[in-house]
C-alpha cells in the first residue's frame, strides 16, 4: 500500500516539474521560444546588414555571400531570404536579393547602433581594439532605440565610428562610399586612410598589430604578389596583399609639408571655409584619432560658423554636422582656404 506522505510528496514534485516546463514566461517552454525567436532575429538582423553593406559597396548579394557571411548553409539562408520577403523586408530580381524601404530603414537602424557600441567601446572602455567589433554585435541586438540615442548623446554625436566607418544618422542618411583599396595605390602615391575592415577577425588582427588607425598618411613603396610595402606616418610597413586589400584609402595629390607654411583652423572667422590639409605630428593618440572620427581628415572642408563669448570653443560646420572645437585642438589642424585654393 502507497503511503498517503510519499504520494503527495509525488504528486506535488510532478506539480513542480510541469511547473517548471510549463510555467508562462518563466518556464523551460517560454525560455526555449525566446531563445528561438531572439536567434531567429538575430539572423534576421545580420542578414539585413550584410545585404546592405554588398549595396553600398555596390556588388550584388546572392545566397553564397550570405551564407558565408552568416557562416550557415545555404538552405539555411535561402530560407532566411524567403521570411525576409515575407515580412517585406527583401526582394529577389533576377536572382539578386535587395532591400526593400523599410528593409533598408531597419538595416540602418542595426548598423547605427553597432557603430555607435563600437564609439563607445573604443572612447569610454579598455576593451583591446580586436573585441570591439564582437562585442557590439552582441549589443546592437538588445539595444532600444531609445537607448541608441542616449548612447549617441554620451560620446557626441559621433559621425564615425574607430574603424573610419561613417554612423547613419537616426533618419537612415549615410554618405557615398568613397576611395579605393590601399593594394590598389600606385608606386609612390600618396593617400589617407579611411577605413579599415574588421572582418574577419585574423585580418583585423593583423592591422592593429600594424598600427593602422583612419587618418594615417601613406604612400606606396613597393608591391607585388606577395607583399605591398608602404609608408604610414613615415614608418615602413609591410603587409601581404590580401590583407592589405582590408584598408581603404582616399588619394591625395601628394605628401603634406609638415613645415608649411600653413594657416590653421583657429584662424579662421565665422562665415570663413577652409580645407584641411594634415592635423599637426604634435598631436596624437587619442585627441588625433578624436579629431579623425569627426571627419577632420585631408580634403575636409570646414566653416566657423560662431564663437562662443569667450572666444573659444569655436562652432565649425563639418561634413554636415556643427562641431564644437576648443582653441588648442584648432590650432592643431593645418588648412588651406577654401578660396585660395586653385
Amino acid at each position: 500500500m502507497i503511503d498517503p506522505r510519499t504520494a503527495l510528496l509525488g504528486a506535488a514534485g510532478l506539480v513542480l516539474v510541469v511547473m517548471v516546463i510549463f510555467w508562462p514566461r518563466l518556464g523551460l517552454l517560454a525560455r526555449l521560444r525566446r531563445s528561438r525567436y531572439n536567434n531567429q532575429r538575430v539572423l534576421l538582423e545580420d542578414a539585413l546588414k550584410h545585404i546592405y553593406d554588398r549595396e553600398y559597396k555596390k556588388r550584388a548579394c546572392s545566397l553564397e555571400s550570405l551564407s558565408g557571411a552568416l557562416e550557415i548553409s545555404q538552405e539555411m539562408a535561402a530560407r532566411l531570404i524567403d521570411r525576409l520577403g515575407k515580412l517585406g523586408l527583401v526582394t529577389i530580381r533576377e536572382n539578386r536579393i535587395e532591400l526593400t524601404g523599410e528593409g533598408r530603414s531597419y538595416a540602418l537602424k542595426v548598423i547605427r547602433t553597432h557603430r555607435l557600441w563600437e564609439r563607445y567601446l573604443a572612447d569610454e572602455t579598455g576593451l583591446p581594439e580586436t573585441e570591439w567589433h564582437r562585442t557590439a554585435e552582441r549589443l546592437e541586438h538588445t539595444t532600444t532605440e531609445a537607448e541608441a540615442a542616449s548612447l549617441a548623446r554620451h560620446t557626441g554625436n559621433p559621425l564615425y565610428d574607430p574603424h573610419g566607418d561613417p554612423i547613419p544618422t537616426v533618419s537612415g542618411e549615410l554618405p557615398p562610399s568613397t576611395g579605393k583599396l590601399l593594394s590598389d595605390l600606385d608606386i609612390s602615391e600618396h593617400g589617407v586612410i579611411t577605413h579599415l575592415e574588421d572582418e574577419p577577425e585574423v585580418i583585423y588582427a593583423q592591422l592593429v598589430a600594424a598600427d593602422l588607425h583612419p587618418g594615417m598618411l601613406v604612400q606606396m613603396l613597393d608591391k607585388n604578389a606577395e607583399r605591398v610595402v608602404f609608408a604610414a606616418d613615415g614608418e615602413e610597413t609591410v603587409l601581404a596583399p590580401i590583407v592589405a586589400a582590408n584598408v581603404t584609402v582616399l588619394p591625395v595629390e601628394e605628401e603634406p609639408d609638415e613645415a608649411g607654411p600653413y594657416e590653421t583652423l583657429a584662424e579662421l572667422k565665422p562665415g570663413e571655409s577652409a580645407e584641411v590639409v594634415q592635423l599637426s605630428r604634435s598631436c596624437r593618440g587619442q585627441q588625433r584619432r578624436r579629431l579623425m572620427d569627426l571627419g577632420i581628415v585631408p580634403g575636409t572642408r570646414i566653416t566657423a560658423e560662431f564663437a562662443a563669448a569667450s572666444g573659444s570653443p569655436v562652432a565649425y560646420q563639418i561634413r554636415g554636422a556643427t562641431i564644437a572645437l576648443r582653441r588648442d585642438q584648432a590650432e592643431m589642424i593645418h588648412i588651406h582656404r577654401k578660396e585660395q585654393k586653385k
